[in-house]
């Protein structure tokens, strides 16, 4: 795929990138070579590949989600939390509604 000058040029300004017609001329071959390279990529049979997240094999190391019951270190005081609510309803927090 080629790209032009003119190509560029929007690009940049869908991107709010000011660019000259000097920085466009020079940068048009170099973003064709992009896109042949994507293009390139594209032809490669993936079809026996997994998708990764990552290039090595790795696990979260995650804690129990459990609620602490000591009011000291936090968890089970949500009637005093409440008690310091401006407004309150059925254990929540109430807020004035900011989007119409």
């Amino acid at each position: 795929m080629s790209v032009d000058t003119h190509t560029v040029k929007k690009i940049a300004s869908l991107a709010r990138i000011a660019t000259s017609d000097e920085e466009a001329a020079r940068l048009a071959p170099e973003l064709g070579n992009i896109l042949g390279w994507i293009e390139q990529l594209g032809e490669v049979d993936t079809s026996g590949i997994e998708p990764m997240t990552a290039v090595i094999p790795n696990t979260l190391r995650l804690r129990d989600d459990v609620i602490n019951a000591d009011p000291l270190t936090g968890g089970d005081i949500r009637d005093e939390l409440m008690a310091n609510a401006p407004q309150a309803e059925h254990g929540f927090f109430t807020v004035p509604k900011v989007i119409e």
